[in-house]
């Protein structure tokens, strides 16, 4: 009596349909990995280049909701019945063991070489990985288009009673968001230095952040009064570290113009200059100054910025909504908000505003704005409702402290360490914990 072979032809055939089932789960697992982890940036720079497969993943991307529910979809698929094929093959050849037994083989089989195995490799690569595996991924998510329309159609309708509302075109995080992430992961491994992360951040916040922000207040501002003597004027603008002056008649909130030191160094020079010249009695700073510049406060930092270069100027006037004068801001403080501090040597050497201790604590001024507080300590203290330090304690305590109060709020201990009149000119700050 023969004994019956082993393995059937059919048993054969349906071992090398498991192992081309889970071929395909490993396909879509390292795709959906691949496709979901590739830069938008990355893939757009090599479909520029000509890579094909980069433009049809970029094309993929742009509806993660049929990009995801599709790749799926061919996933469980191919491991259920790779499963099912599994447990009747060893059913055949062990009885009712084999039950367990292909629960157990199919359970390392798709976990290793189907699942960790190739997302491991596709997260190595997601961008090469992406552009290899999108055509094929296209035209299986064509082909499972009905049955995936379906799929979303009950998704979407499962979520809507919490209030879910699901927009394919809308990206999980924003460019400027994902930029930003990037740059603070790199800083923390040590892949991006502070400065360099500072600056490009800096730069992504002029269109977040007003002029409001960042302008000189009306109390630090030098003005021409435009009935003072001449001589008065000139040795005023002579002792002064700025270029560009506003020019008042009769009360500071009049503003009548704005005069430029070469303007007022070319007209001293036609007055003064030859036998028949009129000398400083003559000079009328109207003259020379030139129409002042006003923009609103609540103006973004990048469109001031384009007004400065469209208009060949770089000195404004900034008003509040009753037209009030508030402060002025110049370009070169937009630019110092991505740079850093920008001196030459006619800037006066400023006292600092934040000196540390020995106890982990800053003396801090008061008129230190929370954003550059952060920048300097990479502290993330809140700039929502208000823009300066002191301004921050007063929103949070409801009230202008004395000198040595404390308080503590958003993790950080405060303390006034000096006042003038109503204004809070040193604070000193230390995070806690």
């Amino acid at each position: 009596m023969e004994t019956p072979p082993l393995l059937e032809l059919s048993d054969w055939i349906t071992a090398a349909a498991i192992l081309f089932l889970l071929i395909c789960s490993a396909f879509f697992s390292g795709s959906e990995t691949a496709l979901t982890a590739a830069s938008r940036g990355k893939l757009r720079s090599a479909a520029d280049r000509g890579n094909r497969g980069a433009e049809s993943a970029l094309k993929l991307k742009e509806d993660n909701e049929r990009l995801i529910g599709g790749i799926l979809l061919g996933n469980n698929l191919a491991n259920i019945l790779a499963t099912s094929l599994a447990t009747a093959l060893f059913t055949t050849l062990l009885g009712e063991s084999g039950v367990a037994a292909a629960t157990l083989v199919m359970t390392a089989l798709v976990l290793i070489f189907s699942e960790v195995l190739p997302k491991t490799y596709a997260i190595n690569n997601p961008e090469g990985t992406a552009a290899v595996a999108a055509r094929p991924i296209g035209a299986v998510i064509a082909v499972l288009a009905p049955v995936v329309a379906l799929v979303r159609l009950i998704v979407r309708g499962v979520l809507r009673p919490f209030g879910v509302r699901i927009d394919p075109d809308m990206h999980m995080l924003s460019v400027r968001e994902e930029i930003a992430g990037a740059l603070s992961i790199g800083h923390a491994e040590g892949l991006v230095e502070k400065e360099h992360r500072d600056r490009l951040l800096g730069a992504l916040d002029l269109q977040d952040r007003t002029v409001e922000e960042i302008m000189l207040h009306r109390s630090g501002i030098e003005m021409i009064d435009a009935e003072a003597d001449p001589e008065v004027i000139l040795s005023q603008a002579l002792d002064s570290s700025h270029t560009r002056l506003p020019v008042f008649r009769g009360e500071k909130e009049n503003i009548i113009g704005v005069v430029h030191a070469k303007d007022l160094l070319r007209a001293m020079d036609r007055l003064m200059r030859g036998d028949e010249a009129p000398g400083l009695a003559g000079f009328r700073i109207t003259d020379i100054a030139y129409p002042p510049y006003f923009v609103p406060e609540t103006t973004t930092l990048d469109d001031q910025m384009r007004e400065f270069l469209r208009r060949h100027t770089h000195f404004a006037l900034v008003v509040d909504e009753y037209g009030a004068l508030q402060g002025l801001i110049t370009l070169e403080d937009i630019l110092e908000e991505i740079v850093g501090e920008i001196t030459d040597e006619f800037d006066e050497e400023e006292a600092p505003t934040l000196l540390p201790g020995a106890d982990g604590s800053y003396l801090v001024d008061g008129s230190m704005t929370i954003r550059d507080l952060n920048r300097a300590t990479d502290w993330t203290l809140p700039d929502d409702e208000a823009n300066t330090v002191a301004g921050l304690v007063i929103h949070e305590a409801q009230t202008i402290p004395a000198v040595g109060q404390r308080f503590s709020f958003h993790g950080f201990r405060f303390e006034v360490a000096a006042r003038e009149k109503n204004r809070l000119t040193q604070l000193k700050i230390r995070k806690l914990g």
